[in-house]
């Protein structure tokens, strides 16, 4: 036991100084005796731990601190002379092998795709109108929760901690009011921005947009920004299947509105459109918006109103400021990692009704 350790030990117990004299002089009685016993047995010999100590150092060290009623010294004092006696702390490695938490995994693990639907890209890219199910809000929504619902209530307390820090902190700087008018303008501003992008959509292959200047729709100078910041994304997007959708997944028991599925760069996504303040150039930046969009595709696979699949998913973040959006492209294997996390969040929310 270090001296740093059985001067914080007196502390805490109220002895004097006289107890810590004590109990230094009592591990001396006992080293000496141990030492005499030991010589007893040339071959039982050990060295000593306290051979190589600095003892006029130790010494020194020991009157200092026993001088005072309550110590001078700092405990950070105490322990660099300390490091200068018994030499530096060496703290045992990590082990390299350490098993690493394992993640709530789902009790049922429900498939991501249809093994009765075929994969079939055709009828959209010859000029097939997209599919727009409109969300009866009346009927719909009684009984089957939304993605969004479900979510916004299964959130990790940190998630929960974050977002009423943010909240409190807009409050505080617009009042209440103010805040939620703040709320409000990003809500209109959102949908302003869907139904700009909506307008420019290519629904063929051979389209592209903003090729005929003079047939482009006006778009509202609240959305200027974000509609510039998605342009190069646009620009990659055709064979347009379904817009402002809704999809249903009858057997898990929820629903959502998809807000295009088309054709990225070649590959079929689920697409989500998103505005933010702030930049998110990475993935994680985008919070629960993947396990959002997993849940789009794993509904839309199940649905009857649709004769096809999708295996993709494509979050698409614009700027105000009309800085490039960040298009973040989730692969099959990205989407069905996606999809076994929001199987639990859809299980904790059943659990809780």
């Amino acid at each position: 036991m270090r001296l740093h350790q059985l001067l914080r030990c007196a502390q805490r117990v109220g002895e004097s100084s006289r107890v810590v004299s004590g109990l230094f002089s009592h591990c001396y009685r006992t080293s000496v005796n141990t030492f005499s016993t030991s010589n007893v047995s040339p071959a039982r010999k050990k060295s000593s731990p306290y051979s190589s100590v600095d003892s006029g150092r130790y010494s020194s060290l020991l009157k200092s601190v026993v001088s005072h009623r309550v110590s001078a010294q700092t405990p950070d004092i105490l322990e660099e002379q300390d490091v200068q006696i018994y030499g530096p702390v060496i703290k045992s490695p990590t082990p390299s092998n350490r098993t690493p938490t394992p993640s709530k995994v789902p009790k049922i693990l429900h498939p991501l795709l249809n093994q009765d639907r075929v994969f079939d890209f055709g009828e959209t890219e010859l000029g097939g109108a997209p599919a727009r199910i409109i969300l009866r809000r009346g009927q719909d929504r009684g009984s089957v929760p939304s993605v969004t619902r479900i979510l916004q209530e299964t959130m990790s307390p940190e998630q929960q901690f974050y977002l009423e820090r943010w909240r409190r902190k807009m409050i505080a700087q617009l009042g209440e009011d103010g805040f939620k008018e703040y709320s409000q303008n990003l809500f209109r501003q959102g949908k302003l921005f869907h139904t700009a992008v909506e307008s420019v959509l290519p629904l063929t292959t051979k389209e592209v947009p903003g090729e005929d200047p003079e047939e482009a729709p006006e778009v509202p100078s609240e959305v200027e920004g974000y509609m510039e910041s998605v342009r190069h994304v646009l620009e990659d997007v055709r064979g347009v299947r379904a817009i402002e959708s809704r999809v249903q997944h009858e057997k898990l028991g929820y629903l959502g509105i998809v807000d295009c599925v088309a054709l990225y760069r070649g590959v079929l996504c689920v697409i989500d459109w998103k505005t933010s303040e702030r930049s998110k150039p990475f993935l994680s930046n985008t919070y629960d918006n993947p396990l959002q969009v997993a849940a789009y595709v794993g509904a839309l696979n199940n649905d009857v109103n649709y004769n096809y699949q999708v295996e993709n998913g494509l979050i698409v973040v614009a700027y105000k400021d009309g800085s490039p959006a960040h298009p973040h492209l989730l692969s099959s294997e990205q989407v069905l990692q996606y999809w076994e996390r929001w199987l639990v969040r859809l299980e904790d929310y059943t659990e809780r009704r």
